[in-house]
């Protein structure tokens, strides 16, 4: 008789839907006529939001057992390229989600359903262990204030990592670590402070939230650090959050590039540079340019596809993650992030004053390209941290890695 996890994903490595990509491309021009308006709101219109969760990309890494997909992680990578060709800040936001949908499989069924059972269910939480979360009975009663929680607008429920006390004030402490624990509850729960004017993504919404002694039941608490917690055994859920974002935001980089690339295409076939002797099409100089740009953004989609299906393989046979294929993980998508960044860069340059006026899109692509690669996920000491690991020693970060 096939296990729980056969009947969930099936024994292929590749057994996600096959129409997430479909449901994908189904909303790309629809994102691509918004993606002014996105801009200018600085959060995902309800409209567009209503759209997302018509195409269930909301629910691209939540357990299958409470009506998500629970993705493959290339397709998870295939779909938030598609939507970021269109618009960066949505694919953004759809791949924090997707991140912080994956702590539903530290949750009891019946807390997992109650919280993320409803259509238009969706988690947001910021960076870093930033609350304080003090033990009572029956749970916790949290108070924090935390950055950068991407999709914050157009979320339902928000999450906010807490260093653990006692009752008594004093650190809960397990092999000489300070424990800590995500606390899960309604947005309506937090003061939300709109603090997001920056150069681009404008539209994530990435606000910051704070609540003061708020009571937040145990069964709607997580360690995401913590095997024995995790209730859910797909191929999925042995990777950690940190796994899926460097996916998630490694692709995002790839679909700005490939926008980029594809609308330089297009200039291309009506521009005709001041002073020059030919169009762009018929310059010699660009076509060599054109197709080494696209030979780079191939490569670079090719390693982080391979990459992505090899570590899946192995990890879905091992039931294990170890240390080094975090590492090797972390090598392509951080490589990516880094060679995407590159690749909108130069097709900006190669687009000439075009490029410089709003009414294109080359200028907030390149915006949208250079916020995302200061996430932590494309800093370049994280190749640092990498070769260490590939050197066999001690990794100097433990926050790079997960």
């Amino acid at each position: 008789m096939a296990s729980r996890r056969e009947r969930s994903e099936g024994l292929a490595a590749g057994s996600a839907p096959p129409d997430a990509v479909a449901r994908a491309h189904g909303i790309v021009e629809t994102l691509r006529a918004a993606a002014d308006r996105i801009e200018e709101a600085r959060a995902l219109p309800s409209d567009i939001i209503a759209a997302l969760h018509e195409a269930r990309l909301f629910r691209m890494l939540l357990p299958k057992s409470i009506g998500g997909d629970e993705l493959h992680l290339k397709t998870l990578a295939e779909v938030i390229e598609i939507i970021a060709r269109a618009d960066a800040s949505t694919a953004w936001c759809l791949g924090q989600a997707a991140g912080c949908a994956m702590s539903a499989a530290y949750l009891k069924p019946e807390a997992a359903r109650r919280l993320f059972g409803p259509k238009d269910a969706v988690l947001a939480w910021g960076a870093g262990i930033q609350g304080k979360a003090i033990a009572v009975d029956g749970g916790y009663r949290v108070s924090g204030k935390w950055t950068f929680a991407s999709g914050c607008a157009n979320a339902t429920l928000l999450g906010g990592h807490s260093y653990v006390f006692e009752a008594d004030g004093t650190p809960r402490r397990r092999d000489g670590r300070q424990l800590d624990r995500t606390a899960l509850f309604a947005i309506s729960k937090a003061r939300i402070d709109d603090m997001w004017f920056t150069l681009g993504l404008r539209g994530t919404a990435s606000y910051t939230f704070e609540v003061q002694d708020l009571f937040v039941p145990e069964d709607e608490t997580i360690d995401r650090d913590e095997p024995t917690e995790r209730t859910e055994d797909g191929t999925l859920f042995v990777f950690n959050g940190t796994a899926a974002y460097a996916s998630a935001f490694s692709a995002l980089m790839l679909g700005i590039a490939q926008g980029m690339v594809s609308d330089l295409a297009a200039l291309a076939m009506t521009k005709t540079p001041r002073g020059a002797p030919s169009s762009l099409m018929e310059s010699p100089v660009f076509q060599s340019e054109l197709a080494q740009l696209e030979a780079r953004l191939r490569a670079a989609r090719a390693y982080l596809h391979t990459t992505l299906d090899e570590i899946w393989e192995k990890t879905h046979t091992t039931r294990d993650f170890p240390l080094i294929e975090r590492a090797n993980l972390k090598l392509a998508t951080t490589y990516v992030i880094n060679q995407g960044v590159q690749i909108a860069a130069d097709a900006y340059r190669a687009a000439g004053q075009t490029a410089i006026f709003p009414v294109n899109s080359f200028e907030r692509r390149l915006r949208d390209a250079y916020s995302a690669s200061q996430q932590i996920q494309g800093r370049p000491a994280n190749f640092i941290t990498i070769g260490r690991v590939l050197l066999g020693l001690p990794p100097d970060s433990p926050v790079v890695l997960g």
